[in-house]
């Protein structure tokens, strides 16, 4: 009886430690703080919504499926359940508005920023297929484009996903579309060549935004850094290191814009203090 007792014991405890047990993406209890200010979530429930952020962060740090995630997680479906409902209702995005600010204010600056940069980035998808897919002629890559916008800290404010066929230039409107009407203290938006031509007096006429496009001027000299192009594509470099953005693995874009938004939202949280 007693070693019945005693097994029956030890077994609770390794679940126990099971669900303390942390990863390099969890979140440090400030962290969680920050988010959990934002949320204004106290309700009571079976499992710590920290628990489902920690599972949704160790997916996209490790680019694992969502039915192998490990174990001392909340079951996958309740995970997914979470992120399915944050990515409708607007909470992500919220996440990453409301701790940008906070980021901002940190460095001097202003909340809302007045200056953007744009960029895009062609990525691959799996074989098992997306909703929207094409192939980018001059990267030579199946699959889609990834839209961005950020500030001069390098932060995002906006991305759209869309079929890797569309050109710069084409896309570029709907992304300056919805920028402007998600940002309207943004005045000008730096860019690459790829957005010369007749989209600079479009969004000017439309949205009276000023589209400055920065070129090289090397001419194969040596390599020069392009003023504030260098930020957007130092931020492409910052999601390298989440595996899930590797590639494209999502079947729908504003699941691959969520994934994006998430991987912000982290890199943010670790500028606070842990």
């Amino acid at each position: 009886m007693f070693k019945s007792f005693y097994i029956r014991n030890l077994l609770v405890l390794n679940q126990l430690s099971y669900r303390m047990k942390k990863y390099p993406s969890s979140l440090s209890d400030s962290q969680w703080n920050t988010i959990l200010e934002i949320l204004q979530d106290n309700r009571k429930r079976q499992h710590d919504l920290k628990d489902i952020f920690d599972a949704i962060f160790y997916l996209l740090k490790t680019g694992c499926q969502w039915r192998m995630l490990p174990f001392n997680f909340p079951k996958w479906e309740l995970v997914y359940y979470y992120f399915s409902k944050w990515k409708k209702d607007g909470t992500i995005e919220l996440l990453n508005e409301i701790i940008r600010g906070k980021i901002r204010k940190k460095k001097n600056k202003n909340e809302q920023p007045t200056v953007g940069i744009i960029d895009s980035q062609s990525v691959k998808t799996t074989r098992s297929g997306a909703m929207e897919r094409g192939f980018d002629g001059g990267k030579k890559i199946k699959g889609r484009k990834r839209h961005i916008v950020v500030d001069t800290l390098g932060l995002l404010l906006l991305v759209v996903v869309h079929a890797a066929n569309s050109h710069d230039s084409k896309a570029a409107f709907k992304v300056l579309e919805k920028l402007n009407e998600q940002f309207y203290t943004i005045k000008k938006v730096f860019a690459d060549g790829g957005y010369r031509g007749e989209l600079i007096d479009i969004v000017k006429q439309k949205f009276n935004l000023i589209l400055e496009v920065v070129l090289r001027t090397d001419k194969g000299e040596q390599f020069k850094v392009l003023p504030k192009r260098w930020i957007v594509e130092r931020t492409f470099s910052w999601f390298e290191s989440y595996r899930r953005l590797s590639k494209d693995f999502e079947y729908q874009t504003d699941t691959a814009e969520a994934m994006v938004n998430l991987a912000m939202i982290r890199l943010m949280l670790n500028r606070i203090k842990t």
